[in-house]
């Protein structure tokens, strides 16, 4: 059912024939093991395979109308159970995803999973994003950031954009209804080396689930006091509008 949904979702997106062959069976396989663990790790409150299949693997899908992810590099952060980059590995095969999760056991399985879908283009890490940002090896050092937490813009902007090179994209998943978090956002983001570009909205197929991406352009280095400790950015982040 999951392969079969996944696959005329591909080509309800405009993807059928410019992904590999087998990707809607390596998205339906990455499911099933998402599912069987779920059992004995909290991984996603998703279970059920439609949903799987289109809020999980076919949302993830539809970026890749938003960007040019060929022979790039992205950081996916803040992975949790491996979404957006674990199908962002299986549709693209020359993009190099690392996977950066706070959670060793999800940092372990997301490993293992990898392996078994036979992602070599796909590494997990472990790490906090407000440390790890700071690493000489990461920082700046990828075409793409991309998140689909559950956070405040302000939080993910600094936890996201030091990851990123001048010239590359952070790219947050949100839905439609986030344009007053962006515009709250916008000094964060410009401090940062960030400016807000067009978003990109899209239906899930088979749903009438609306999302859209935040695209974020880096178009200066971020300054050196980025990331802050976390207690500091958690603050920001809950500060309201005045």
């Amino acid at each position: 059912m999951m392969q079969t949904l996944i696959q005329t979702g591909l080509a309800q997106l405009g993807q059928a024939g410019r992904v590999p062959e087998n990707a809607a069976a390596l998205l339906a396989r990455y499911g099933e093991l998402l599912v069987e663990k779920n059992r004995v790790m909290n991984l996603t409150a998703i279970t059920q395979p439609r949903d799987v299949a289109t809020l999980h693997m076919l949302d993830c899908a539809a970026l890749l109308d938003c960007a040019g992810f060929e022979g790039r590099t992205l950081i996916d952060v803040g992975t949790g159970a491996g979404f957006p980059g674990v199908p962002l590995a299986a549709l693209v095969p020359s993009l190099k995803v690392t996977l950066l999760d706070a959670l060793n056991k999800r940092v372990d399985w997301l490993g293992e999973t990898c392996k078994a879908l036979g992602l070599d283009n796909a590494r997990a890490i472990h790490g906090r994003a407000e440390e790890a940002g700071r690493e000489p090896n990461l920082r700046e050092a990828f075409d793409f950031a991309a998140a689909r937490a559950v956070a405040d813009l302000r939080v993910l902007a600094e936890l996201c954009l030091p990851f990123v090179k001048v010239g590359g994209w952070f790219l947050a998943m949100k839905g439609t209804d986030c344009g007053a978090e962006l515009e709250q956002a916008l000094p964060t983001i410009q401090a940062l080396g960030g400016r807000a570009a067009e978003p990109f909205d899209y239906t899930i197929p088979h749903t009438e689930v609306a999302h859209r991406v935040v695209r974020i352009e880096k178009i200066g280095p971020t300054p050196s006091q980025y990331p802050r400790r976390w207690a500091k950015i958690q603050k920001e982040g809950q500060k309201k509008a005045p």
